[in-house]
């Protein structure tokens, strides 16, 4: 009870206010979602993904052992995603909307706060929960990119629409100046911090607006079973992974519960940004948000048997 009450208090009701507000503000003045997606993608979130790896420490054992993990994990993740879309035959847009929803998930403003409070901000741990956040960060503006596009636009075009995102060059320039050993100015950072303090506040208000402004046929057997790839399936194939790997301890806790938040505020922004059924992948975000009280609670109790 005690970590349903947390991550009801800590993480549900501050998302869910500010998503309220943005879903007021688009009532009454009828604001361009698609302009505040397009702040988020081109400012705010390189900014985030320049800072995380210009300032992550992480050592090589750790990043060797996560990354394993992931590969594994991701691809089988992948892999029942994809089953379970060409049996229900979804086609186009729907394809990739039901993709990123479940390979997408929040390892930031989400995850961060839950591994401090279930493993008491371990360093280890969160070590961990970082690199699973960098990748997350990496591949909604890689594989997301491509994944809205490739049943609209040829390949050429969707590299040229990859290479246009910022958050591509920020992630080579970010590790070769950590290489090199090169500290950022200072008058450099502070505005890019002020950028990632507001990046999850922005993108909350923004996910408000296109639920306010959309139309509320809620597509429930789509949204409940996105919901389930993402709460359910997800740490399910985490636990696996672990085990074939012989991941124990905090190690492999750290990891299935790394798998098991909901879906990312980066599967809504792709969506309206490319155009790709958004109404779906708002919905869905603000779901597994709400229900992952539940599931999240239910994969903490069970750790403790997972040593």
């Amino acid at each position: 009870m005690t970590y349903f009450t947390h991550i009801l208090v800590q993480n549900i009701i501050p998302l869910c206010l500010m998503i309220a507000a943005g879903i007021t503000l688009q009532r009454i003045f009828h604001l361009e979602v698609k302009t505040m997606t397009k702040l988020l993608f081109y400012l705010f979130s390189p900014a985030l993904v320049f800072t995380e790896l210009d300032q992550t420490t992480i050592t090589g054992a750790v990043l060797e052992r996560v990354l394993l993990f992931y590969a594994v994990f991701f691809g089988s993740l992948m892999l029942v995603t994809e089953v379970v879309v060409r049996l229900r035959r979804y086609r186009g847009g729907m394809r990739s909307a039901m993709r990123n929803s479940a390979l997408f998930y929040n390892s930031a403003n989400y995850g961060i706060p839950l591994n401090h409070l279930v493993f008491h901000a371990n360093p280890f741990a969160l070590s961990i929960q970082v690199v699973v956040m960098l990748i997350q960060n990496v591949l909604p503006n890689t594989y997301g990119v491509y994944s809205v596009n490739a049943h609209k636009l040829k390949w050429r075009d969707i590299l040229r629409t990859i290479l246009r995102l910022p958050s591509i060059y920020a992630i080579p320039l970010a590790i070769l100046l950590r290489v090199l050993r090169i500290t950022v100015p200072e008058p450099i950072m502070i505005p890019l911090h002020d950028l990632v303090d507001g990046f999850i506040a922005f993108a909350l208000i923004t996910l408000g607006m296109q639920l306010g402004a959309m139309r509320w046929s809620f597509r429930l057997t789509d949204v409940l079973l996105s919901n389930t790839l993402r709460l359910l399936v997800s740490p399910a194939l985490a636990f696996l992974v672990v085990r074939i790997f012989g991941i124990s301890g905090l190690a492999g806790q750290a990891l299935i519960l790394s798998a098991a938040v909901p879906t990312s505020l980066n599967s809504m922004l792709l969506a309206v940004e490319f155009d790709n059924e958004p109404d779906l992948a708002s919905q869905v975000v603000f779901s597994s948000t709400l229900f992952s009280i539940f599931t999240v609670t239910g994969v903490i109790a069970l750790l403790p048997y997972l040593k």
